[in-house]
């Protein structure tokens, strides 16, 4: 269940963000539910094999290398989503790191309380 609140919070941040951002646009909360889904999925198949590649760079960068990396996937999600767009790389990052940002902020509801005894 929690696996489906985190595509929708992502969906919704998406969909923010296209209305914020004007080089990044969606079609609509379909497209950007099918984002969500395909950004997790670059996240967890490619971005691993990208971030082993580029570890020279990334540890010469002290880890900025890693912005990069993220823009890399937000761009290749736009290829493969149809109604889904990202005019050039700096669009791609700044939706990034806010995306990275809202994300942080939707998913700590997810959190349940700890217990202190």
């Amino acid at each position: 269940m929690k696996l489906i609140i985190r595509v929708l919070l992502s969906a919704l941040a998406v969909v923010l963000l296209a209305k914020l951002l004007s080089g990044v646009y969606v079609d609509s909360y379909t497209t950007a539910i099918i984002v969500a889904i395909v950004l997790s999925l670059l996240n967890f198949i490619v971005k691993p094999v990208l971030v082993i590649l580029t570890l020279p760079v990334t540890i010469l960068t002290l880890g900025l290398f890693l912005l990069i990396i993220n823009a890399v996937i937000i761009l290749l999600a736009d290829q493969l989503v149809p109604g889904f767009g990202v005019e050039n790389i700096w669009w791609a990052l700044l939706f990034s790191l806010l995306l990275s940002f809202l994300q942080s902020i939707f998913f700590s509801v997810l959190k349940e309380p700890k217990e202190t005894f």
